[in-house]
């Protein structure tokens, strides 16, 4: 009997969750619905994702920069985050998915610190589709931190660096390089998200803007990323 085929690894997909303000706006609704909508479509994304071979899902949901945003926005923005981490953490026993948060906590109210910790927790010893929300998050600002502490550590490796940019402790899993990234509303650009594990990440824009984007998109950006060719510096035929 001839052996099986192994099995492609599991993809590690990055999305850009753009366009939910734009998309209230095109409503008549104010911003702030936006972002409830487009917590939606995060459930969406999530509950597709292995069927498409997605192992990793990580979701730009709050730049270090969007504290620039108007008060009363962030503070929604803020209010469906800790919203959705207590809804993963109430259904953690019934779920396969792990939950864990990059970026900075110490900005964040009290109550959504506990927030995280709690679905971290209750979510640590699941099996299946790890979810990560990057949050208060700047990939300049996680690089520099891991250059500084890899100044005073005695290993120095892309390894060791990739552990200490996202804050992953020796023996712990580590997510692997983003394999594809999504971007919605029409934008063109990485606005300083996962710079060093997007450093051979196929891209993939759409105009669609995020409440609107479904288990087909996601389908459809996934077929486009298996039609290219990942060469990683070498020729086509090193790589065959």
């Amino acid at each position: 009997m001839p052996e099986s085929a192994p099995r492609p690894a599991p993809l590690h997909v990055a999305i850009i969750p753009d366009g939910n303000g734009r998309w209230a706006e095109s409503c008549g609704q104010p911003r702030s619905a936006g972002y409830a909508a487009g917590s939606g479509g995060v459930r969406r994304a999530i509950a597709a994702a292995p069927e498409y071979g997605i192992g990793t899902l990580t979701f730009f949901a709050f730049s270090s920069d969007n504290w620039q945003r108007p008060a009363e926005e962030v503070r929604t923005l803020l209010c469906v985050f800790e919203g959705f981490l207590r809804q993963q953490a109430a259904e953690a026993r019934s779920s396969t998915i792990r939950l864990r948060v990059i970026g900075r906590r110490d900005h964040f109210p009290a109550s959504l610190q506990e927030a995280i910790v709690d679905a971290e927790l209750a979510t640590a010893c699941a099996s299946g589709l790890t979810v990560r929300l990057a949050l208060d998050y700047s990939a300049r600002d996680a690089i520099l931190r891991a250059a500084c502490r890899l100044y005073t550590s005695m290993e120095v490796s892309r390894d060791a660096f990739a552990r200490l940019l996202g804050g992953v402790s020796p023996g712990a899993p580590l997510a692997p390089d983003v394999d594809l990234l999504i971007r919605t509303g029409g934008e063109q650009r990485l606005s300083d998200f996962l710079l060093w594990e997007c450093a051979y990440a196929e891209l993939y824009f759409t105009p669609t803007l995020w409440p609107e984007f479904t288990a087909a998109d996601l389908a459809i950006a996934v077929a486009e990323y298996h039609r290219r060719e990942r060469r990683f510096g070498r020729i086509p035929e090193a790589v065959a």
